[in-house]
């Protein structure tokens, strides 16, 4: 069952419509309700095309969290073979908002981390919603050295609202943990390329997001901060998020324009929930150019260039 979005009245109106012609036809074979169907379904992608085509950063940050957007796990269905995951930091325990191990992709021996969130309640109680501990990013440290020790490239596929702030977490070490990733990651001397698929929240999407390549679906965020959170702490006022998302430039054409990003990967009409075949395939396609770019330079110039990449951000605005 399709789940719409605020803004997406227009679109959810026409498509009840479809569905209680398409019962009645059901219902009574007599009944051709064919034409009618074919002229609202063309209203349908009509509506969808205006909407999208008109979405601010707030509405992008919706859809960014939209419920059924393919997560990690698709991704990881889709694109990867022989996928194995790796559990636990080898210090304190198991984190499943980190998601991390072996695969190949296209017949090529990768290493994968990524974010996951969940689909339904239990799942998402599990993965803590997408939000890491500590002993995630230790995780992902083990998995990037492991890859750096054996020569495998890197995919990261970014998807969370931000590290978990709870005391334990904080107790463990979360901002030495967030910050060991991102130095693993740019010291390692094997190709890197990062997607954001979903949200891209704070220290807890860059300590996995520091690659040769970053990439952002296009109607994704990546911010330092979520939008209520700033809101919370400039106005005090969380009801004013709207107006904190259009103001941090979060959306995928603003990091484009800033450079903070390498490109975009179009999403279907209407967001990647609504084809994540199509999405995760589009991703796949970016993923197996660049690392073909990025398989022509040594270790010491993939690292170097990585370097360099966020070094040289922000420094030509």
């Amino acid at each position: 069952m399709q789940t719409y979005l605020d803004f997406e009245k227009p679109i959810s109106d026409l498509e009840a419509k479809i569905h209680e012609l398409k019962k009645l036809a059901t219902e009574n074979e007599s009944i051709d309700t064919s034409d009618e169907i074919t002229r609202l379904e063309g209203r349908v992608k009509d509506a969808t095309k205006e909407i999208y085509s008109k979405l601010g950063a707030w509405e992008k940050t919706q859809v960014a969290r939209h419920p059924q957007r393919p997560h990690f796990v698709d991704y990881a269905a889709q694109l990867f073979t022989e996928f194995t995951p790796l559990a636990g930091d080898r210090n304190f325990g198991e984190d499943a908002a980190i998601q991390a191990g072996l695969a190949r992709f296209e017949g090529m021996p990768v290493a994968v981390i990524g974010q996951e969130k969940g689909h339904d309640t239990k799942s998402r109680i599990k993965h803590n919603f997408g939000s890491p501990r500590p002993e995630g990013y230790r995780k992902a440290i083990r998995v990037l050295e492991m890859a750096d020790r054996f020569g495998l490239p890197v995919i990261t596929l970014i998807d969370t609202a931000g590290a978990y702030p709870g005391v334990g977490a904080e107790e463990r070490g979360q901002a030495e943990a967030i910050a060991r990733s991102t130095e693993m990651c740019l010291g390692i001397k094997v190709p890197l390329v990062s997607i954001v698929i979903g949200e891209g929240g704070s220290g807890g999407a860059i300590a996995i997001a520091t690659g040769n390549r970053v990439y952002m679906l296009e109607h994704s965020i990546y911010s330092v901060i979520s939008p209520e959170g700033a809101a919370s702490i400039l106005w005090r006022d969380s009801t004013r998020a709207r107006e904190a998302a259009t103001n941090m430039k979060i959306t995928a054409d603003d990091l484009k324009a800033l450079g903070i990003i390498d490109d975009i990967i179009a999403e279907p009409l209407g967001g990647a929930h609504r084809d994540p075949a199509k999405v995760i395939a589009s991703a796949g396609k970016i993923i197996a150019s660049s690392l073909a770019d990025l398989g022509k330079l040594s270790g010491e110039e993939v690292r170097n260039a990585r370097r360099q990449k966020f070094l040289d951000i922000g420094r030509n605005l």
